[in-house]
């Protein structure tokens, strides 16, 4: 496990690991990133503890289907990490969207994360516009990153 104080590449290391884990699309595996009293606040909604982070995602990944992810690290200091990331999804009547947006980062001594904060906001796109294919789960690593698609 990567643990604070993070450098360039155990930051850099953390953030894919992360996007590893949100991208396997399994609750229950992504809440295991987070202690077991986090706190979240995604958009207008707040979470804190495990249990309520498995059910917001169960939630979450039953409405945004064929969800993939990108994230990217920003700045980082001792065990505060802040990312920016797009995810591509699509609802039940077939409308793509890309979701753009911004995460803060608190790590525990443990390298669990004790806070997430995301803001996060969604553009209708044409299935023509989408830009993330790959097979669903982990993105392949010579797919480019959200900088090399000029995003």
């Amino acid at each position: 496990m990567l643990l604070p104080p993070f450098n360039q590449q155990s930051a850099t290391e953390k953030a894919r690991l992360t996007e590893d884990a949100w991208n396997s699309r399994d609750p229950q595996r992504v809440s295991l990133v987070y202690t077991p009293d986090t706190r979240w606040r995604n958009r207008s909604e707040s979470v804190q503890g495990r249990d309520a982070v498995v059910a917001f995602l169960s939630r979450k990944w039953a409405r945004e289907l064929d969800y993939r992810l990108i994230k990217e690290l920003w700045p980082w200091h001792n065990d505060r990490l802040a990312v920016r990331f797009a995810y591509e999804w699509h609802d039940d009547s077939g409308n793509w969207f890309r979701s753009y947006g911004n995460e803060n980062w608190r790590f525990g001594a443990d390298g669990l994360m004790i806070e997430r904060f995301a803001c996060i906001n969604d553009l209708p796109i044409a299935a023509s516009e989408r830009r993330f294919h790959w097979p669903l789960g982990r993105r392949p690593e010579d797919h480019p990153g959200l900088s090399e698609l000029g995003m």
